[in-house]
C-alpha cells in the first residue's frame, strides 16, 4: 500500500467503521399488544428442539458457551426461525467463531432479507473475512432500509485483497455510485480508493461532490487535507483549519490534524498534541507522541518530562523506558541508559533494549555481567529463549568474541527441545568463520536432513564449499538447488556467479553476478563481479564496480580483501559519484 493509502485509510476511524452496525430502530423484547397477537403466526417448537434450546440456556447461564453455541448451531437450520438465527449469530460473533457466524448470518438474511441489522451484520463479517465483494450487496440492502450504509467499511481490508479482487470491488462501488450520486459515503468511498491507486485529482472530485453535500463532513475534510499535503499545495490545511474552528473539542479531527502536520511542520504538530493533552492529561499515546516529538525538534528536557510521565501512567511504559535509554546514551550517561533499558519488560522494544544492554556491557570488558543478564531474562521469558540465545550470540560475534558466541550458541542447541534451525545456522556460520568447516558443514547438513528445501542452508553451504574447497561440482548443485527454490534472490545469485568463476566460467559468472548487483548492490557482490571482470581483463569495468562499492563503503572487508589480493591500486574517485551496476 502507498504512503497516501495507509494515510487516506485512517480516515475509516472517523467515518465509525468500529461500530458495524447503522443507526436503526432497535427491535423491542417486549411482547408485542394483545390486538397485534393474531398478526404473529405461532407454531410450537419440536418438543426435540425445545429440549436442545432448554439445554442451550442453561449452558449459557453457567456460561458454558460451546455447549450453547453447539445446540443452536444445530437447531438454527432445522427451525429456520429469524430470532433464533439472530441469537445463533450473536453468540458466534461473542466466541469470535468467524465461519460459524457467517453461515448463521447467511440464514438469518436469508430469513429475514429486508431485516438492516441481519444484513448489515453479514456484511461486516464477510468484510472481516477479506470478502467486499459478496459484502457489498448486503449493504446495498442497509442503505434501501435506513439510507445510513457504511460503504467505507468495505475498504477496511483493502490491502489484502488481490488485485484482480481490487478491481473487482472498484468497478461494483463505481455502479453503486451510479445508482447514489449524491451518497456522501459512497463518494467517500471512491475517493478513498482513487487515493489508494494515486489518482489523486480523481479523489479531490469525488470529494469536492461531497463536500457541497456536506461541506462540514470531516473524513472528507481531513482526506482533502492528506491529499492536499502529498500534492506540496500551498494551504493544504485550511478547510481543516476552518472545521476545527468550528468543532474545537473533537480530539480525533485535531489528533488526525496533528499527526498530518509532522510530516509538514513538527513545532506546529506539537502544538496541537499539547492541545490534545490538555484535554487528556492521563492519554499515554498523547505524551509518548509529544516526547517523541520535543526529541525531534530539539527540546530533550521536555522529551524526558513526557516519557517520564508516560512511565508513572504506565500503559507504554516500556516503550517510554527504551526511549529514555536511547536519551540517556545520546548524553553519555551509560549507567542510567543501561537502568533504563533493563526495566523493559515487553513488548516490541524489549529484544532492541536487550541487545543494547548486552552491547554496552561488552564495551565496558562486563562480558560476564552481560551473560548473567541474558540467563536471567530466558528464565524470565521462556518463550524468547531461541530469540535472546541469538541476540546475545550476535552480539559477542561482532564484538570478536567468537569463543564465547560458540559457547552460548551450543548452550542454545543443548537446551532448547526443538533444536532451532536458526540457531544451527548461527553456530554454522560462526563455525565458517572460525575455519571450522567440517562443524559448519555438519550443521548444515542437519538443517538439510530435516529441510532439504532449506533455500538459505543450501546458499550456504553450496558457497562455502565454493569459496573454501575444491569440491566444485558439490557446490554447484547445492547452489543449483537453491536457485530453483528462489530464482530471484540476489545471495543465490552471487553465489552461482561464484561457483562458475571458480569453475573457470567467467562469462557466465558476470551474467549472474550482474544480476544480483542490479538488484542488491552490497559491496560483496561487488567484490565478486568486480573480481570476475577483472579476471576477464575488463579492468575498467572492473574499477568502475570497485569505486561505486567503496563510495557506499570505504571498509568493507571483503572488498578491501579483494584488492589486496589482486594488488589493484584504485585511482581516485569524485566524491558523491557511484557508478552503476554494468550491463553483460
Amino acid at each position: 500500500m502507498s504512503r497516501l493509502a495507509a494515510l487516506a485509510f485512517a480516515v475509516l476511524l472517523l467515518s465509525g467503521c468500529a461500530s458495524m452496525l447503522p443507526a436503526t430502530k432497535k427491535e423491542s423484547s417486549e411482547p408485542e399488544p394483545a390486538h397485534d397477537a393474531a398478526k404473529v403466526p405461532e407454531r410450537p417448537f419440536p418438543a426435540d428442539s425445545f429440549y436442545a434450546l432448554l439445554l442451550a440456556e442453561f449452558a449459557l447461564r453457567r456460561q458454558a458457551y460451546e455447549v450453547t453455541l453447539e445446540q443452536y448451531m444445530q437447531q438454527a437450520p432445522k427451525l429456520r426461525d429469524a430470532g433464533v438465527s439472530a441469537h445463533t449469530t450473536h453468540l458466534t460473533q461473542f466466541l469470535q467463531r468467524e465461519d460459524d457466524a457467517i453461515e448463521s448470518a447467511q440464514l438469518w438474511v436469508e430469513l429475514a432479507p429486508e431485516n438492516a441489522e441481519a444484513n448489515n451484520t453479514l456484511a461486516a463479517l464477510l468484510i472481516n473475512s477479506g470478502k467486499p465483494v459478496e459484502a457489498l450487496p448486503y449493504l446495498d440492502v442497509v442503505e434501501q432500509q435506513t439510507g445510513e450504509a457504511n460503504f467505507p467499511m468495505l475498504l477496511s481490508t483493502f490491502s489484502q485483497l488481490t488485485e484482480a479482487q481490487r478491481a473487482q470491488l472498484k468497478t461494483d462501488i463505481d455502479a453503486l455510485g451510479a445508482r447514489y450520486p449524491d451518497n456522501p459515503r459512497v463518494l467517500l468511498t471512491q475517493a478513498l480508493i482513487a487515493a489508494e491507486y494515486q489518482q489523486l485529482d480523481t479523489a479531490l472530485e469525488y470529494l469536492d461532490r461531497l463536500l457541497e453535500l456536506e461541506p462540514e463532513q470531516p473524513q472528507a475534510v481531513l482526506l482533502e487535507a492528506r491529499i492536499l499535503v502529498e500534492q506540496k499545495d500551498s494551504n493544504p490545511y485550511e478547510r481543516l483549519e476552518k472545521l476545527l474552528k468550528n468543532q474545537p473539542d473533537s480530539r480525533l479531527l485535531r489528533l488526525q490534524y496533528a499527526r498530518l502536520l509532522t510530516a509538514t511542520d513538527m513545532t506546529a504538530a506539537r502544538e496541537q498534541f499539547q492541545i490534545l493533552s490538555t484535554q487528556a492529561p492521563r492519554d499515554s499515546d498523547l505524551l509518548f507522541s509529544l516526547a517523541l516529538i520535543s526529541r525531534e525538534t530539539g527540546d530533550f528536557d521536555g522529551a524526558r518530562t513526557y516519557m517520564q510521565q508516560v512511565v508513572a501512567l504506565g500503559p507504554r511504559a516500556d516503550e517510554a523506558y527504551y526511549y529514555l535509554g536511547r536519551m540517556a546514551e545520546d548524553d553519555n550517561n551509560i549507567e542510567e541508559a543501561l537502568s533504563n533499558y533493563m526495566q523493559v519488560e515487553s513488548g516490541g522494544e524489549y529484544l532492541a533494549a536487550n541487545s543494547r544492554i548486552g552491547q554496552i556491557l561488552l564495551e565496558q570488558d562486563e562480558l560476564e555481567r552481560s551473560h548473567a543478564w541474558f540467563e536471567e531474562q530466558r528464565a524470565i521469558n521462556p518463550q524468547l529463549q531461541e530469540q535472546l540465545f541469538g541476540l546475545e550470540a550476535d552480539i559477542l560475534a561482532r564484538a570478536d568474541a567468537t569463543s564465547q558466541a560458540m559457547a552460548v550458541l551450543d548452550q542454545a542447541l543443548a537446551e532448547t527441545p526443538d533444536q532451532s534451525a536458526s540457531l544451527r545456522y548461527a553456530r554454522a556460520m560462526l563455525s565458517e568463520q572460525m575455519d571450522d568447516l567440517a562443524a559448519m558443514e555438519n550443521d548444515l547438513r542437519t538443517i538439510l536432513a530435516t529441510d532439504p528445501d532449506n533455500a538459505t542452508a543450501l546458499n550456504a553451504l553450496g558457497y562455502t564449499l565454493a569459496d573454501r574447497t575444491n569440491r566444485l561440482e558439490e557446490a554447484r548443485q547445492l547452489v543449483a538447488r537453491a536457485l530453483e527454490l528462489q530464482p530471484d534472490e540476489p545471495a543465490i545469485l552471487d553465489s552461482m556467479g561464484w561457483v562458475l568463476y571458480r569453475s573457470g566460467d567467467h562469462d557466465q559468472a558476470v551474467e549472474y553476478l550482474t544480476r544480483a548487483y542490479s538488484n542488491f548492490p552490497d559491496p560483496e557482490v561487488a567484490a565478486h563481479l568486480g573480481e570476475v571482470l577483472w579476471m576477464r581483463g575488463d579492468t575498467t569495468t572492473a574499477i568502475t564496480v570497485w569505486q561505486g562499492a567503496l563510495l557506499r563503503d570505504p571498509d568493507h572487508p571483503v572488498l578491501l580483501e579483494t584488492l589486496r589480493r589482486l594488488n589493484v591500486e584504485m585511482p581516485a574517485s569524485p566524491a558523491g559519484v557511484s557508478a552503476p551496476a554494468p550491463q553483460p
